[in-house]
C-alpha cells in the first residue's frame, strides 16, 4: 500500500527510496545537523516529506555531483536547507564543483601546489622498509591504497550501476 506524499516515512522506507542502507542515513543525520526526523518511543525515526527532499538533495550533491560531505555542509551553510531540498526535489539543478570544493578536498589551488618532500638519503630503498613487506621477497609489492577520493568515485559508479541494473530489471533474474 502506498503512502500520501505528506506522510511520514520510517528509515527503512527513506532507505529503500534512496538507495543508501539505514545506517547511511543514521550517519548523514550525525554530519548534518539539518537532518532532524521525528523521534518516538523506543528511538524509531520518521521522516516528514521536507526531511524526504532534504537527503534527497544530500545524496544528489554526494553521489550524483562527486561532492565530498565537507562541500556538501558548505552549501548548505551557504545556500540553505531549501536550496539542497530543492535538488531533491529536481526542481534546481546541483552546480558544479569548483575550486573552493577541491581546496575542501585538499587539492591546493592551481600554481598553489607544495613541493613534495624530499627522500631522506638514509632511507632504505622502496620495498625493502621493514614495513613494506615480509615472508617471500619474489612477493610483489602490496598495492597502493586507494584516495578517498578514489573510494568516493568507485561507490558513486557502484551506485549509478545498481540503480542501472534496477532499470533494467536484472534484480529479480538471480545473476
Amino acid at each position: 500500500m502506498d503512502k500520501a506524499p505528506e506522510a511520514f516515512r520510517t528509515i527503512s522506507e527513506v532507505a529503500e527510496e534512496l538507495d543508501v542502507p539505514q545506517h547511511v542515513l543514521r550517519f548523514w543525520e550525525t554530519r548534518f545537523g539539518q537532518i532532524k526526523p521525528m523521534k518516538r518511543g523506543g528511538g524509531r525515526r520518521f521522516y516528514r516529506p521536507s526531511d524526504v527532499d532534504l537527503l534527497k538533495g544530500i545524496r544528489a550533491l554526494l553521489y550524483g555531483e562527486g561532492y565530498t560531505i565537507r562541500g556538501v555542509q558548505r552549501i548548505l551553510r551557504e545556500e540553505g536547507i531549501q536550496h539542497v531540498a530543492s535538488i531533491g526535489r529536481g526542481e534546481t539543478a546541483a552546480r558544479k564543483r569548483d575550486a573552493r570544493d577541491l581546496e575542501l578536498d585538499g587539492v591546493p589551488a592551481p600554481g598553489r601546489a607544495l613541493q613534495a618532500p624530499r627522500i631522506k638519503s638514509q632511507a632504505p630503498p622502496l620495498g625493502l622498509a621493514p614495513f613494506a613487506r615480509t615472508g617471500d621477497p619474489d612477493a610483489p609489492p602490496p598495492p597502493p591504497r586507494m584516495t578517498d577520493s578514489q573510494i568516493q568515485s568507485l561507490r558513486l559508479a557502484l551506485a549509478e550501476l545498481g540503480a542501472a541494473r534496477k532499470l533494467l530489471g536484472s534484480d529479480d533474474q538471480g545473476d
